[in-house]
């Protein structure tokens, strides 16, 4: 599952939801450990390769990258009970997510700094809230490095302006808008941030959009619904129907040749609206 969740293009997040719904479910617990805790392992494994990576060839970090994003999103997925019945995220997450983006920008070469733009993008108002329930102004510290980059790095004018605009979507806290009226169920019109918590997909020069960008809501929904791998899972991830199906038995190791065919094509148009 986590050799899924950092190969296969766009399964990050739904390996991350996965790996929630067994760290609750799954009940075989090997001497070695439960689910949760054979995961957080092999995550540490990588975490600790962090600085080597990100100064590896291109090879490396490319694997790197998608570490990073697989665990930012188990960082937003991964639901930890505390003692008195209370959902949490995992700290040890938030606090290896600190890490990885200082390892990224202390090596600040293009792709290291495209993933911390995604990295950022991804989890930054969830981390930035973190670290201010516990009197922490890392965040801050986070945008002064960002912007001593783009003073200093040799980094493309293209990625600098990536930079840019993640330090003005922080400056607008993050493109959230909070809700004054009284409470409802969200929809689209009327909740601005009802697509938040939907996967974000890539376009083939990294650039991240979701449901929300309207450029790329058809695009979006044809790619969500040739992803959807576990038909049976319930949008708010607690449930999985009929115990026992085989829900590995279609995930081969290579993407369905339809699937490629479409995404190249996706890529192609991407390409072609960025050039015009």
């Amino acid at each position: 599952l986590f050799w899924k969740a950092t190969s296969v293009p766009n399964f990050s997040y739904m390996g991350a939801r996965l790996c929630n719904y067994l760290s609750h479910h799954l009940t075989i617990n090997p001497q070695s450990g439960n689910f949760r805790q054979l995961l957080l392992q092999r995550c540490q494994t990588e975490y600790e390769n962090r600085d080597q990576a990100a100064k590896g060839d291109e090879i490396t970090r490319k694997q790197f990258h998608a570490f990073v994003l697989f665990l930012a999103e188990l960082y937003l997925n991964l639901e930890i009970k505390g003692t008195k019945g209370q959902v949490t995220r995992a700290e040890v997450l938030q606090a290896g997510l600190g890490e990885l983006l200082n390892a990224l920008f202390s090596n600040p070469v293009d792709n290291n700094l495209i993933c911390a733009v995604k990295l950022l993008k991804l989890t930054g108002s969830v981390l930035e809230d973190a670290w201010k329930e516990k009197g922490k102004n890392e965040m801050d510290e986070m945008i002064q490095r960002i912007e001593n980059v783009v003073l200093d790095a040799n980094c493309s004018r293209d990625v600098k302006q990536m930079l840019l605009k993640l330090v003005e979507l922080r400056s607008s806290n993050w493109g959230r808008v909070h809700a004054t009226s009284p409470y409802r169920e969200a929809t689209p019109e009327n909740d601005p941030n009802y697509f938040m918590n939907e996967p974000t997909f890539y376009t083939s020069d990294g650039v991240p959009f979701t449901a929300a960008d309207p450029d790329y809501q058809e695009k979006y929904q044809e790619l969500l619904e040739r992803e959807d791998l576990f038909p049976d899972y319930e949008e708010n991830g607690t449930d999985l129907s009929g115990a026992g199906d085989p829900y590995f038995d279609d995930i081969d190791d290579e993407m369905d040749p339809e699937i490629e065919e479409a995404y190249e094509k996706f890529c192609l148009e991407s390409e072609h609206k960025r050039k015009q």
